[in-house]
């Protein structure tokens, strides 16, 4: 990409020259913090994660939002991370087999539990979500995208509005995202969370981006 720190492509590293700027930026801001990695990666020290989490404690103004496919890990190191409210955590389901996911993150002390539902590739309507505080869900995009049924998205949606959970339709994807848009049912869905710190933009682009073609 052009960057030094990227001269590795996508092999994991931390960048521990890093882990401090949010506490040089006075504005508040909603951050996610790991948008093209996972910060409970089984490569990533655990005194990495502990920096981090002690970076976005102190920058309370901040809103952070850690996305990872690996709650279990999460869990393992809660009692060990301070969960300040200003700490969003979520994890990433794309179909059934993943589902066990939302478990573990309802273990973690986190105060706002989040679901990435994309891409979403396969029916939910077995999810629970209770202990979980916003969902996110949005199909696949990009050459070779794996198409989304409606239904898939509408019995979240619904699901959602029964239980009084937050949700935000971010796309429905395909090779050409823009012409499919995001609106469901003629409007859009652009709920948040209702407690936070700092100011949520209601930019969809400020969300974490799972929905891009992914074979992992």
């Amino acid at each position: 990409m052009g960057l030094a720190k990227y001269r590795d492509g996508f092999a994991v590293r931390t960048h521990d020259q890093l882990v401090r700027v949010p506490l040089t930026w006075r504005k508040p801001r909603l951050v996610f913090v790991n948008s093209m990695s996972d910060l409970f990666h089984e490569a990533v020290p655990d005194r990495f994660i502990l920096d981090v989490f002690a970076t976005m404690n102190q920058a309370r103004q901040h809103t952070f939002q850690v996305l990872t496919k690996r709650p279990e890990r999460v869990v393992r190191l809660n009692n060990r991370l301070p969960w300040n409210g200003n700490i969003w955590m979520g994890t990433s389901i794309e179909s059934e087999r993943w589902m066990d996911r939302a478990d573990h993150l309802k273990k973690t002390s986190a105060g706002t539990r989040f679901l990435s539902l994309e891409p979403l590739l396969g029916s939910l309507s077995e999810l629970p979500f209770s202990g979980i505080h916003w969902v996110i869900a949005g199909g696949e995009s990009g050459p070779g995208a794996r198409p989304m049924a409606g239904t898939w998205v509408r019995e979240i949606r619904d699901k959602c509005v029964q239980a009084g959970v937050p949700f935000f339709f971010k796309q429905w994807g395909g090779v050409n995202k823009k012409k499919a848009g995001r609106l469901l049912d003629d409007r859009t869905w652009d709920e948040f969370p209702a407690v936070h710190t700092g100011r949520i933009s209601r930019d969809a682009a400020a969300l974490p981006n799972r929905s891009h073609v992914h074979r992992g």
